[in-house]
């Protein structure tokens, strides 16, 4: 394989012109003659550069709205032919093939075309066809031919031609093709998920694509290799937060992140609400009158596990409720936005990493979650179900309070986030015990009342604060003794989804107890 390559003849042809100009003229200063179709072609002239339309080498003229103009044999000969190839050679001379040494493509909006709720005629319009079709071309050739499609690669190709005399190393154009393998791969994803969810079907074939972000130092330990990709989405999260000040973001930062943000979205459009999270699980959840308030009745449910957490907000962070929560160590805050004021007091804090989104992410919007196991790998929609007060069912004799009735739907809402078995109390529109992650529902139970008793003991307070409290369970109640569990904390009503083949028993065993149950007919399993 020829080490370096010369790049004579090139054929640019993008659909964002972000540096095409600087980069056309770099490449007219090394020799280099300038092919290019359309929008691409004007620039190029109206920048004074010499350029030759690729319909002037097919001898045929753009046709079609621009649907055809690069599916040509003089152009895919161009590129695909083997210059060491006896025949190659001989096949380009007798069809006046000339060779195509570099292609710059970047391909036709259609995610963003997507992305902006276009109607189905126009985003079929974008779906690239001629792009592919030469960026898969050349770097198939990449033994000879350098493939560009991405603006960033655009100081790289010149770097190595202003160092090897207009040439290119083998070692690059893999590396090129490469990256435009995977760029294809990932246009391809978009356009048959996109397909996919028109058509309303299980495909039979399933991809999935990004775009590196970030590499990680590690991942979840130190002896894991890890790197963030982004998927394109425009929805608000941590993929798409500006990073404010403090340190890189790890792994498991990202993943606790996006926990966080997910839980807190579920109170768009109401009052102050914050979550904090560890290890992806909640460890305080709650409202109030100001985001302040909402973060210190989130802070009291479990402080232990609050320390080095993740906190998001709802609202615009303001400086009261910045101040407040520089009072403990605390890795990533996240929020829709922050007053110049909480920036300020942030600042002091260098270790501290504020993000902001601009919005909150709508938690009713469908979507995938995927899973890897070994072989393969599971796709379900998102859960993105919800749960509303006429859906709920009392099978009690007690029927519920309206303070009962409004807590049980904040810790549904709660419970959908928390790794099951998941058991949460709620008192007052905040949490006060969390069980997560456990193997058995009693478990659950059990730690939650347990850190609800030892919250009380911190904060100084006679009584648990599971006393007057709500439940919620994930899944149903399998046997009594979790909901038994309940009520001895202090428990005083309970939502979950029933559908037990004991469901009877715990119906009786809540009436026994004075318990108020309802429930849900939807299952929130975490896993």
């Amino acid at each position: 394989m020829t080490e370096l390559y010369p790049v004579r003849r090139a054929l640019i042809s993008v659909s964002d012109k972000t540096g095409l100009v600087d980069f056309a003229t770099a490449l007219a200063g090394h020799g280099v003659a300038l092919l290019s179709t359309g929008g691409t072609a004007r620039a190029l002239r109206e920048a004074g550069l010499d350029v030759t339309d690729v319909s002037d080498v097919t001898g045929f003229p753009e046709m079609m709205d621009g649907r055809v103009k690069t599916l040509h044999p003089v152009v895919h000969g161009g590129l695909l032919a083997l210059r060491d190839n006896d025949d190659h050679v001989a096949s380009m001379e007798e069809h006046g093939i000339g060779a195509i040494d570099l292609v710059v493509v970047n391909l036709y909006p259609f995610e963003e075309t997507v992305a902006k709720g276009a109607d189905y005629a126009e985003v079929i319009e974008n779906i690239d066809i001629g792009g592919p079709a030469m960026i898969r071309s050349a770097a198939k050739n990449h033994g000879f031919v350098n493939i560009v499609v991405d603006v960033e690669d655009y100081d790289v190709v010149l770097a190595e031609m202003g160092a090897h005399g207009g040439q290119t190393t083998y070692a690059l154009r893999q590396r090129l093709a490469q990256t435009a393998y995977a760029r294809t791969a990932a246009y391809d994803t978009a356009v048959s998920t996109w397909m996919a969810a028109q058509v309303s079907d299980t495909p039979r074939r399933r991809t999935f694509g990004g775009q590196l972000a970030q590499t990680l130092r590690y991942g979840e330990n130190p002896h894991q290799a890890a790197a963030f990709y982004t998927d394109g989405s425009a929805r608000p999260g941590v993929a798409t937060a500006t990073q404010h000040q403090g340190k890189a973001l790890s792994y498991n930062n990202i993943n606790d992140t996006d926990a966080a943000f997910e839980l807190v979205s579920e109170f768009a459009g109401q009052g102050p609400a914050c979550a904090i999270i560890k290890h992806a699980n909640p460890c305080g959840v709650a409202t109030g009158a100001t985001l302040k308030e909402a973060y210190s009745r989130a802070f009291d449910c479990d402080r232990t596990s609050a320390f080095g957490g993740i906190i998001a907000l709802n609202h615009e962070l303001d400086e009261d409720t910045a101040r407040e929560i520089t009072g403990i160590f605390t890795e990533v805050v996240i929020a829709p936005g922050a007053s110049d004021g909480a920036v300020r007091i942030f600042k002091e804090k260098k270790n501290l990493r504020l993000l902001t989104t601009d919005g909150l992410a709508d938690a009713s919007a469908d979507g995938l979650a995927v899973k890897q196991v070994s072989g393969g790998f599971l796709v379900q929609d998102k859960d993105v179900g919800r749960i509303a007060r006429d859906d709920l069912k009392v099978v009690t004799k007690r029927q519920p309070s309206e303070q009962e009735m409004s807590d049980m739907l904040f810790a549904w809402t709660v419970a959908k986030h928390v790794k099951s078995n998941a058991i949460i109390y709620v008192k007052d529109g905040a949490t006060v015990g969390v069980g997560a992650g456990q193997m058995s529902r009693l478990d659950s139970s059990t730690i939650a009342a347990t850190k609800a008793g030892r919250m009380a003991e911190d904060l100084g307070l006679s009584e648990t604060t599971a006393k007057g409290s709500v439940v919620a369970s994930d899944a149903f109640f399998p046997f009594a003794d979790g909901l038994l569990a309940a009520a001895e904390a202090g428990a005083t009503a309970v939502i979950q989804p029933g559908g037990s083949m004991r469901d009877n028993e715990v119906i009786a065993a809540a009436d026994e107890a004075g318990l108020a149950m309802v429930f849900t007919g939807m299952r929130h399993f975490r896993h």
